[in-house]
């Protein structure tokens, strides 16, 4: 398993937002757990609210709060995507600019909401180009609004590519990645799809309606 991909699987692990053991974490990834605990260290730097230590436990929280503004997940979500993909523009004054915006950023959050400076520095890293994210991200959202099936040609970790047709339930933001939650017809179960990974997407006539053991609530529960 890539380190990218493990650390996707940590934030899958971490999103029910309990506190998990870095102890069982290594176990369920088969890794030590020196590895977990270098892993939690690059997400706080990514920018994904993770907080607790070590002997104690992780837990992922939703940070928001920015005096004297208070912001919305989607708007914060906004804004540390946007910082990302200009600090990867060619052009150095912008890159600059973000930098210090960035830096003026750390200056007012409260310790408790954003662990340290570091959550915010403009780095790619450990996922891909973000700005991969935002292709396919106007027709994501549009299919939830209107609860419309989407047909998606989609490449797995391993490299391999297959074609899903899915009812897209929810869209969320990890510190440089965006995830889909989806009901996958093809399965017929839950499926949590990175939007880098997504090679096509196709809005359909279809709708759907809820239906109980489909719906968000119950990926939830």
């Amino acid at each position: 398993m890539s380190r990218t991909d493990r650390l996707f699987d940590i934030i899958q692990i971490l999103r029910d937002g309990r506190l998990h053991r870095a102890q069982d974490i290594a176990e369920g990834l088969g890794v030590s757990n020196r590895t977990i605990y270098r892993d939690m260290e690059t997400l706080m730097a990514s920018g994904v609210p993770v907080e607790g230590e070590r002997g104690v436990g992780y837990r992922i929280t939703e940070a928001i709060s920015l005096p004297p503004l208070t912001l919305t997940p989607a708007e914060l979500e906004a804004l540390n995507l946007g910082l990302a993909i200009v600090g990867q523009a060619a052009d150095d004054t912008l890159k600059a600019a973000a930098e210090t915006l960035a830096d003026k950023i750390d200056a007012v959050l409260p310790a408790q909401t954003i662990a340290e400076a570091e959550a915010w520095k403009i780095d790619a890293y450990p996922f891909a180009d973000p700005t991969r994210n935002l292709t396919h991200m106007p027709l994501l959202r549009s299919a939830i609004k209107a609860r419309q099936k989407v047909r998606l040609t989609y490449t797995s970790r391993t490299g391999a590519v297959t074609g899903r047709v899915i009812r897209p339930l929810h869209m969320e933001y990890w510190g440089r990645v965006w995830t889909l939650t989806a009901w996958c017809e093809m399965r017929e179960a839950f499926r949590v799809f990175r939007l880098d990974q997504i090679e096509s997407a196709e809005a359909l006539p279809d709708l759907f309606v809820d239906e109980p053991g489909k719906r968000l609530a119950d990926y939830s529960a």
